[in-house]
């Protein structure tokens, strides 16, 4: 178990609210959402808006990207950017919009196991799964995909 110092609890900072939102890739603007999730806390949207285009300009355009933003009562905030979800790299990798409307009645689409693979390896480097195993991580996206109503291949044939 982790002990703290006096110290540490001395200079943490209050914290005025946790916000998440979902910010396409390269492109946070002082626009709605980012805007008025951040203007009421008092945050700096362009120094957001900068940091945040900066961080995810290795991502294609348009990704969405899941951002949690921890605003302090010094109106200074803190953001952790992650991945994009699960069910969009699916969706992705299935050539579809949506996923099905009766999972386990009706099939999609179908994708591979290497499809599956890739996904993991691309959601381990996210900080709530580095730890976890590559195994545990493909059977969740696994799942997922069947609760998407689309089928799990060996190879597409």
């Amino acid at each position: 178990m982790a002990t703290t110092t006096l110290k540490e609890i001395l200079t943490r900072r209050p914290v005025a609210a946790t916000i998440r939102l979902t910010v396409p890739a390269g492109a946070a603007r002082p626009a709605p959402p980012v805007g008025p999730a951040l203007g009421q806390y008092r945050l700096n949207l362009m120094a957001f808006c900068k940091d945040f285009n900066a961080r995810t300009q290795k991502f294609k355009p348009e990704t969405p990207m899941a951002v949690v933003i921890t605003a302090y009562k010094d109106n200074t905030f803190e953001f952790t950017v992650r991945s994009p979800s699960v069910t969009w790299y699916i969706k992705k990798a299935a050539g579809i919009e949506s996923g099905g409307g009766r999972p386990g009645h009706a099939t999609v689409s179908e994708i591979t196991l290497k499809h599956v693979y890739e996904i993991a390896k691309v959601k381990q480097s996210d900080p709530y799964c580095q730890f976890m195993p590559i195994e545990s991580i493909c059977k969740s996206v696994i799942g997922t995909a069947q609760s998407m109503g689309i089928k799990v291949v060996k190879d597409l044939s």
